[in-house]
């Protein structure tokens, strides 16, 4: 569906630039201070590797929880993929005129058929509009680096306005009846289930085939709440504000316990290489670097994944999806090739 080459080596780096000068400059005015006090201004390496174990041990917990979020929205998307193949399918092979009072058209016919594909396709539309509506608590495409990403990607619901995304698949009366309902996708399933209804009331759906679309029905409602439980329920704030605080007391202290370590091995090689005990500390600088890049990464990765829809590069790629499966409904209409919408458009290897 989409690839991350966005991310490579190179790219990691340039996304953590600002917080790696920081990490520079930290590291080297605390050696300095270690060094101008003669050892004397210096924390114990025991404690701080305690506090490394702990952010260690948090930040995993976060990953995990992250990685869960995003693959059980995945999980949702690829079940939503699913019944709307079965719903398009069972569209076009239960509404016919077998059980009809009054027989109606060919052409009618098929008139039904995609004004209830098309709604369909309408309701996956409110639900990704809905599913990339920012909320208070997310606040990755804030950061400015999370901004030069997003720039790079194209996310089309934050360029096409949701009116001119939705016009093509509802009648104006049904685009007028949404006007003020708070929750759209939800408002279009029941115009679903009231237009079956009418079918069968008909006799153009059998009353069998009928149940058997609202149980479709049923199941795409209980894949938005999935979604939608995602979505308005945020990665809990105690934990990550907890990992916040310990991830920084643990980088501003990392170096200065290092250069100890350092100090000391210093003085044990300095006995048989005069003056390498002046010069052997500052080699905790690249080592308390690397250490402090590597936490604070690691806990702004999973940060990143917290809320799969939010539109970062990485998140579940809901409107290439819903465009692929737009697109095979359109097929299975046998709509003119020339007619049918392309995928959206891919930047930089990236999908959304």
């Amino acid at each position: 569906m989409y690839t991350q080459k966005i991310f490579g080596a190179k790219d990691m780096l340039l996304w953590t630039r600002f917080e790696l000068y920081k990490f520079i400059i930290i590291a080297t005015i605390e050696v300095l201070i270690f060094n101008l006090s003669d050892g004397i201004v210096q924390i114990p390496f025991t404690p701080v590797a305690l506090v490394g174990t702990a952010v260690a041990f948090i930040i995993g917990f976060q990953s995990n929880s992250a990685y869960g979020r995003i693959w059980e929205a995945r999980q949702i998307w690829g079940s939503i993929v699913n019944s709307s193949r079965t719903f398009g399918m069972m569209t076009k092979d239960f509404i016919n005129n077998e059980h009809a009072q009054n027989p109606i058209s060919e052409e009618e016919l098929q008139q039904e058929i995609k004004t209830i594909t098309y709604r369909h396709i309408a309701w996956m539309t409110a639900l990704r509009y809905a599913m990339r509506q920012p909320k208070p608590w997310e606040y990755v495409m804030k950061e400015n680096t999370n901004k030069e990403w997003a720039n790079k990607i194209y996310v089309p619901e934050f360029n096409i306005p949701f009116n001119e995304a939705i016009t093509p698949y509802l009648s104006k009366e049904e685009i007028e009846h949404l006007q003020n309902k708070s929750n759209k996708q939800t408002a279009i399933l029941y115009l679903q289930s009231k237009h079956l209804k009418k079918l069968k009331e008909k006799g153009l759906i059998w009353e069998f085939s009928f149940l058997e679309l609202e149980n479709v029905i049923e199941e795409l409602f209980t894949h938005q709440g999935k979604s939608e439980r995602i979505k308005n329920f945020p990665y809990p704030r105690q934990f990550a504000s907890l990992l916040h605080y310990f991830t920084w007391l643990f980088i501003l202290t990392i170096p200065i316990a290092i250069a100890a370590q350092f100090h000391d091995l210093g003085e044990t090689l300095a006995e048989k290489t005069v003056g390498l005990d002046q010069w052997f500390v500052w080699l905790s600088v690249p080592f308390s670097i690397a250490v402090m890049w590597v936490f604070h990464t690691m806990n702004r990765i999973g940060r990143v994944g917290e809320n799969p829809f939010e539109g970062s590069a990485n998140d579940v790629p809901i409107s290439t999806i819903a465009r692929g499966i737009e697109i095979d409904l359109r097929q299975n209409l046998g709509e003119d090739p020339e007619s049918i919408p392309n995928q959206f458009e891919e930047r930089s290897y990236v999908q959304m």
